[in-house]
């Protein structure tokens, strides 16, 4: 009984760190996505204006706005985070006051996360390699969606939303009952910064 209760009482501690950390970075991703827009605003009323994000060559939004890759969807790009960060948030909260969320819900929650990620790291990787120029305010919004990803991940693993085979759920719960999840995305930050750095070099802070 005494395990029971202390298992009961670790996953609910767990729970807690996982939505804590989707809501600090959900708040993080809408600042960012409001302050871009702002700054589209900004750039509409004065194409020469300067805006507070354009530090030199290399790290300019300003730059990457005028860009076709910022608008994919025909519209601003941060108008999607403005519409989607909300969500995030709303779900954190709901989270942190331990509601049961359906499984449609968080399978849900899993694609829109990942496919918010995948947008955020192909904007990440066409500012990199072939806009060449870096916007501070996306590079934020990708820290984001990359933490994001790993939570509600993590969670939907931890509480076997997927209903993988017995094997394979029981291998995928070991990888993240031992934290490799936790150093799977260090290391893509890690791998992020460094492409960053060897592809801008001293530009950075030029």
């Amino acid at each position: 009984m005494f395990n029971f209760f202390g298992k009961k009482k670790r996953e609910q501690k767990s729970n807690q760190t996982l939505f804590g950390t989707m809501l600090a970075f959900g708040i993080v991703g809408l600042i960012a996505s409001f302050v871009l827009s702002v700054e589209e605003f900004h750039l509409l009323k004065n194409p020469d204006a300067v805006l507070s994000c354009s530090f030199n060559l290399v790290l300019n939004c300003a730059a990457v706005m005028q860009t076709p890759e910022a608008a994919v969807f025909g519209f601003p790009n941060m108008l999607v985070g403005l519409m989607g960060f909300p969500i995030v948030i709303t779900i954190a909260l709901l989270g942190l006051s331990n509601v049961k969320f359906p499984r449609w819900f968080l399978i849900g929650a899993e694609i829109g996360y990942g496919l918010g990620a995948l947008s955020a790291f192909w904007l990440f990787f066409n500012s990199v390699y072939t806009i060449q120029i870096l916007c501070p305010w996306c590079l934020t919004v990708t820290l984001s969606m990359t933490l994001l990803i790993a939570t509600i991940t993590r969670y939907n693993v931890m509480h076997g939303v997927f209903k993988l085979q017995k094997k394979y759920d029981k291998m995928l719960r070991k990888f993240f009952e031992q934290d490799y999840d936790k150093l799977a995305v260090a290391g893509w930050i890690v791998l992020l910064v460094a492409l960053v750095i060897v592809k801008f070099g001293d530009a950075l802070v030029a």
